[in-house]
């Protein structure tokens, strides 16, 4: 079944070229079925970009969904006109009623400030504070991981000097956890961070579990154990180029970075990269689709309470 997205967003005409199954407003209505309602914070500075990846990977599940876009109203985009904000976005005094099956945070290119540095911050905790009785199950991405880590258990991010980017090799670490169903002993992820989570600070919280890891990378994905919340820190969502495109980007503003590590063939930078993690993110996304919201949100969201 397909997604369910406002006819004229600009990732529909993409997403339809790729042959992913979306479904514009106008028809949905006509289909007699409960959708599953999915909410995306989407505080990337990339928003149009990054909705077309999240969107792919929510296309691709039996079930049909149903998105709302979210962003922060006390903080401003730049690289984003306002008239596809007030389009396609809402502000959480806009949603506060309404409850939903899933939330999927991104990242945020804020990793070197403190958490209570960042000008959206107390807008972020009161949107995470309003998921806990509005939402099933949260997905958060990268730096939203390390924000939910430390809004929920203090768990703070650590600097790690040069940025780690590239892509990395993982091993699950509870393989029969239903978000790893069908997970192989080895997959792989990108990654472009500045900051990292320490394994021993995840592994003090009693309720939560480290269920992916990478020697090279670290941590991974972490879940609570009632499979209400998941914090993935790096990008399954990354198109093949997304690197390339940040590692130039890098390269522009005089940064001097890293060739992204595992990435470019023999790291020829003019050599198109080999996307070798497009399954896993696809199976990352339905499972926690299929096996974590579908299956255990209630089918009347009025009854959802944390």
């Amino acid at each position: 079944m397909p997604i369910k997205i406002p006819n004229a967003l600009p990732a529909a005409k993409i997403l339809e070229t790729e042959n992913i199954f979306v479904m514009t407003e106008n028809r949905a209505l006509h289909q007699d079925i409960r959708p599953l309602q999915i909410l995306i914070l989407n505080l990337m500075p990339t928003k149009i970009e990054t909705e077309t990846q999240l969107l792919r990977l929510l296309g691709n599940t039996p079930l049909q969904i149903e998105i709302d876009l979210l962003q922060t109203a006390t903080h401003k985009a730049k690289n984003v006109s306002q008239e596809h904000l007030l389009a396609f976005y809402k502000t959480l005094d806009q949603i506060k009623d309404q409850r939903y099956d899933g939330l999927i945070v991104t990242g945020a290119p804020v990793e070197l400030m403190e958490f209570e540095q960042v000008d959206y911050w107390d807008e972020l905790c009161d949107i995470l504070k309003w998921a806990e009785h509005h939402v099933y199950s949260t997905l958060y991405i990268c730096w939203g991981a390390q924000a939910g880590l430390y809004y929920h258990y203090g768990i703070q991010k650590h600097p790690i000097g040069q940025k780690l980017s590239g892509i990395f090799k993982h091993h699950p670490l509870i393989p029969t956890h239903p978000l790893l169903r069908g997970f192989d002993d080895k997959f792989y992820v990108p990654h472009s961070r500045y900051t990292t989570v320490d394994k021993e600070d995840i592994e003090k919280v009693e309720e939560l579990d480290i269920l992916t890891y990478s020697e090279e990378a670290g941590v991974h994905i972490v879940a609570d154990r009632q499979c209400r919340k998941f914090f993935v820190t790096g990008h399954s969502e990354y198109d093949r180029c997304t690197l390339a495109g940040e590692y130039t980007r890098d390269l522009n503003k005089g940064i001097e970075p890293q060739i992204p590590k595992h990435y470019f063939p023999n790291d020829d930078v003019t050599a198109a990269p080999d996307m070798n993690w497009r399954s896993h993110a696809s199976l990352l996304f339905s499972n926690w689709i299929n096996y974590i919201v579908y299956q255990h949100t209630p089918y009347d969201l009025s009854e959802l309470d944390a």
